[in-house]
């Protein structure tokens, strides 16, 4: 379980503080023996960490490379993305990965991990509380890359990488402040780190650009797939009347209770519109593929180097889903030209003025929040109802 304070590591380097935490197997314990399984590019404003590279490639044969995932690909979400970034690098590089799938947090990670480091050249873990993990196996390794999914630790042979999916995040916002009618929103959150605040902080101000008058409301499931206590999370918003509702879990519990109540659903990660066809509005997604390709071919040509990785919507990283049949065309048509904007790297989603849920003024008119600002971030925008547990 991530109990994660405020406190939060920012030097030079971009931090990225994701979280991907336990699931229904987190007493599971994985074969110490994996199976096999059937770049990133300069990001403008990122500040790489001390680097290190690796020999030229061209004479070697192909890197060996693992994936660890905290849950399994049929979880329709987070997992799922990622397995599809590793199918994408199988098809164009010509590797065969191995992958390790429902590896809890804690000793059973770093067991997993040091059986994949005698192996194999590139390890990738895909949940933050692989971190300290990864961080010690690292140290024992220093032959071997190891990639680390919205971490904020790295070494001379660990990177950090992650989306900045508050972009989408506000794209979706903008997309429920138009098709709600009562201006009430509910927001099924995850875990209250700040990945999670900043993208609800989106979220509210991409609907508030459109209709100044909604609220959102947000009640914790502290899970990240769980669709059991998700549905329950659910549940509790709709019996207050919202009439659209987001969620940033993995599974799709949140938006099948809202479509059961003909309340308009927001998912998470990947693309959920065959969950709820007829009340799906669309939701943040993930494509992992391309930076995968190319941070195994910076490794393959020498070229890669440590650091924290922090890829905007320009980058493919991030997007939104296609939108359910029955959103408007003229909803469509305004969230595209956000979205093309956010693509050219034109639009600033925490630009000023920005006010928090307690009327304290936290972005003057025309002042940018700095991403140290939003990797801390652990206030709620006015507007939101509900309170960041600490």
């Amino acid at each position: 379980m991530l109990k994660k304070g405020w406190l939060i590591v920012l030097s030079l380097m971009m931090v990225v503080v994701v979280a991907c935490s336990t699931n229904n197997n987190e007493g599971s314990s994985p074969s110490a023996s994996p199976s096999a399984s059937s770049p990133a590019p300069s990001e403008p404003g990122a500040s790489p960490s001390e680097s290190a590279t690796t020999p030229a490639a061209s004479d070697k044969p192909l890197p060996k490379v693992a994936f660890v995932y905290i849950g399994v690909p049929g979880d329709g979400g987070w997992t799922f993305q990622h397995d599809l970034g590793r199918k994408m690098l199988e098809e164009e590089l010509g590797i065969k990965a191995t992958v390790v799938d429902s590896v809890p947090e804690g000793p059973d990670a770093e067991r997993v991990f040091e059986d994949l480091a005698k192996d194999n050249d590139i390890i990738i873990g895909t949940s933050f509380g692989y971190m300290d993990s990864m961080v010690a196996v690292a140290a024992r390794h220093p032959d071997k890359i190891f990639l680390h999914n919205t971490g904020y630790k790295t070494a001379d042979n660990l990177g950090t990488y992650m989306g900045r999916e508050y972009q989408s995040g506000y794209l979706t916002g903008i997309t429920a402040g138009k098709m709600t009618k009562n201006n009430k929103i509910g927001y099924v959150a995850a875990f209250p780190i700040p990945e999670v605040v900043y993208t609800i902080n989106a979220f509210t101000l991409g609907a508030q650009s459109v209709n100044p008058d909604v609220e959102v409301s947000v009640v914790w499931s502290n899970t990240w797939y769980d669709p059991a206590v998700e549905r329950q999370a659910a549940v509790s918003l709709l019996d207050t009347g919202v009439d659209v509702l987001a969620a940033y879990q993995d599974s799709p519990a949140s938006i099948q209770a809202a479509a059961e109540r003909n309340v308009w659903g927001i998912g998470n990660d990947s693309d959920m519109g065959h969950f709820a066809p007829d009340t799906y509005l669309t939701n943040p997604v993930w494509n992992w593929g391309p930076y995968y390709v190319d941070v195994v071919k910076q490794v393959m040509d020498g070229t890669w180097k440590t650091g924290s990785y922090w890829g905007a919507m320009s980058t493919g990283i991030t997007d939104i889903a296609p939108f359910g049949k029955n959103v408007p065309k003229d909803v469509q048509d305004l969230v595209e030209a956000t979205r093309k904007e956010l693509k050219a790297d034109n639009f600033e989603v925490f630009k000023g003025p920005i006010v928090d849920a307690d009327g304290k003024v936290r972005a003057e008119e025309g002042k940018t929040l700095t991403d140290e600002e939003v990797l801390a971030m652990n206030w709620f925008v006015k507007g939101v109802k509900g309170t960041i547990p600490q």
